[in-house]
């Protein structure tokens, strides 16, 4: 172990030295717009994957109009890893963003402070500090290539990706952020994410109206059939109704701009649902997610069986939009010019620490089975973190567990986990209850999966290896978050230049005639990617940042006094 932990950290810091080529657009005559519609925690239980006890009607004219995926997964079971996994394309434990959560920012110009939380340790009991991960230089938040490429690129608004979000990742990054905002003739490429359906709305929805009978939903059996176990379920349902309507509002935007029929619609969750024994899991009620897409003109209907991992959504993004995935990501495009035709036979997931409590478990999946690998296997399933509590059936089911009333399959999740490794048939058994792992029928499956196993941490680094204490003194050398360095600026041939000598870094611009403006982060800045033009305007603001260092000063130039 403490040569694999060295192999590692080898690794990890020299990747931070490579440099790899920028994407380009190799076919600029087609552009489409690009819309994402996030939603937030929950599992396929909508009536195109057939589970009809929520009544959404605009997803349902969406799937008619578009493609459904049946086999789509996340890398986590909780919303900040699997988020960076989609915004990098890059497997969050290869990259060192698997903890949830690493950081929580408080913004001021020139830093992103990180205020540290009591009481949370590593899976060693060294006591961790907040921090924005470091990740090796070369990689992007993608939607920085489709800017470097005309795209115009809008976040409204969640980030959470284990970084603060840089400057250099979208044009606009708030609760205000839209395609409307975009210059004439620009396409876009916009996230809206909708929160309606979190966790948290289980609880702070309480007071709002059920639209869906307790009485009528389904009750996983791995969860107690109670009163109170049926009114959460019937509430998330009920908050997936109020989701549906929001769903609803955007689309009617794009149609009311006359985009709809020119706009690639996708529609996901950013992990599976939000009750015990799912969120946070690396079984398919955590990490199995609905996607809808709609293709130009609603060109492709019907069902797929594709199986896709979160890794993939980038490339397949950059793909549509006529853009070769740099050769770092570790997805593969399902759609676009530089679709894959092979696809993929697995997906790759993990689980690490979450919140105030810490474990090390990794799975694997492919259209059948599911192989959970346990490196504390003498740890429950169950986590006991005190967000989670706030779930009105999450302290009944603890008081039933006490009082030694809850079945065999209940108690699963409280109980020393079954094994280093665990197999389940997902076809016979859908909700990984049955462990069969240990039984001579499915050996060659259990050896498939394992050989699998081993060819993935050979090829991708697993910095969950690593104690997360140890990780942050990579990162953070002394405790002190690195800093990019200040920007410099160059006037040659009518021409502005701009660089940074910290390896990695983006550059941000803008320009402007007053020369005391005070920007802010939600400023519209401009990517930097090639010579610009000299401008009419007397002053340049200039800013660089690479992902988990400390953003630069922000460098004000005299256009007409510095290029004399």
């Amino acid at each position: 172990m403490k040569h694999y932990m060295i192999f590692i950290v080898l690794l990890f810091f020299i990747s931070c030295k490579i440099q790899h080529p920028v994407a380009k657009n190799e076919n600029n005559n087609s552009k489409p717009n690009i819309l994402w519609i996030v939603t937030e925690d929950i599992s396929p239980t909508l009536s195109m994957y057939g589970d009809s006890t929520a009544k959404t009607p605009n997803l349902d004219a969406l799937a008619s109009e578009g493609t459904v995926y049946t086999n789509v997964f996340t890398t986590a079971g909780v919303c900040a890893p699997s988020r960076s996994a989609l915004i990098t394309g890059v497997m969050q434990s290869s990259i060192g963003t698997m903890h949830m959560r690493t950081a929580k920012d408080v913004f001021s110009w020139g830093k992103r402070q990180y205020k540290s939380k009591v009481n949370i340790t590593d899976i060693e009991g060294d006591t961790i500090r907040q921090y924005s991960t470091v990740i090796p230089g070369y990689i992007k938040c993608f939607p920085e290539y489709l800017r470097q490429n005309g795209y115009y690129c809008t976040n409204n608004a969640k980030t959470d990706y284990q970084f603060a979000a840089p400057l250099s990742a979208w044009d606009e990054n708030d609760w205000s952020a839209h395609w409307r905002h975009r210059p004439e003739g620009k396409p876009f490429f916009a996230v809206f994410n909708i929160g309606l359906t979190h966790e948290s709305r289980l609880w702070k929805h309480a007071d709002k109206p059920l639209t869906v009978d307790p009485d009528d939903v389904f009750v996983p059996p791995y969860l107690p059939d109670t009163k109170t176990s049926r009114k959460t379920v019937a509430r998330h349902y009920s908050n997936e109704e109020l989701m549906d309507k929001k769903v609803g509002e955007i689309i009617e935007q794009l149609k009311e701009d006359g985009l709809y029929d020119n706009t690639i619609i996708f529609f996901y969750s950013d992990h599976g649902g939000p009750l015990p024994r799912q969120k946070r899991e690396v079984y398919d009620s955590g990490l199995k997610v609905p996607l809808i897409i709609k293709n130009i003109n609603s060109s492709t209907i019907g069902y797929n069986d594709r199986l896709i991992s979160f890794l993939d959504f980038a490339p397949t993004v950059l793909s549509i939009a006529g853009i070769k995935a740099p050769s770092y990501m570790q997805g593969k495009a399902f759609l676009g010019k530089y679709k894959s035709n092979s696809g993929r036979k697995y997906i790759y997931a993990g689980s690490d620490r979450l919140d105030e409590c810490t474990d090390r478990i990794r799975s694997i999946r492919n259209k059948r089975y599911l192989y959970v690998r346990n490196y504390f296997p003498q740890k429950p399933g169950y986590e006991d973190l005190r967000y989670r509590k706030n779930i009105p059936m999450m302290p009944e089911m603890l008081d039933l567990k006490d009082e030694d009333k809850l079945d065999s399959i209940q108690m699963q999740w409280f109980v020393p986990k079954s094994g280093f490794e665990e197999l389940y048939d997902c076809k016979k058994d859908p909700y990984d209850i049955n462990n069969i792992a240990g039984n001579p029928d499915y050996h060659e499956i259990l050896d498939s999966f394992r050989n699998e196993y081993l060819k993935i941490t050979q090829n991708i680094p697993d910095l969950g290896m690593i104690p997360e204490a140890q990780l942050i003194d990579m990162m953070w050398p002394d405790g002190v978050q690195p800093n990019t360095e200040n920007p410099e600026i160059e006037f040659k041939n009518g021409k502005i230049f701009l660089s940074c000598n910290t390896s990695g870094a983006s550059i941000s611009y803008l320009f402007s005639d007053n020369p005391d403006k005070k920007f802010d982060f939600n400023d519209k800045w401009l990517l930097y990617s090639k010579p610009l033009s000299i401008a009419k305007s007397k002053y340049i603001y200039v800013v660089a940042e690479r992902i988990g260092y400390r953003i630069s000063e922000m460098k004000r130039y005299d256009i007409a006094l510095d290029q004399k």
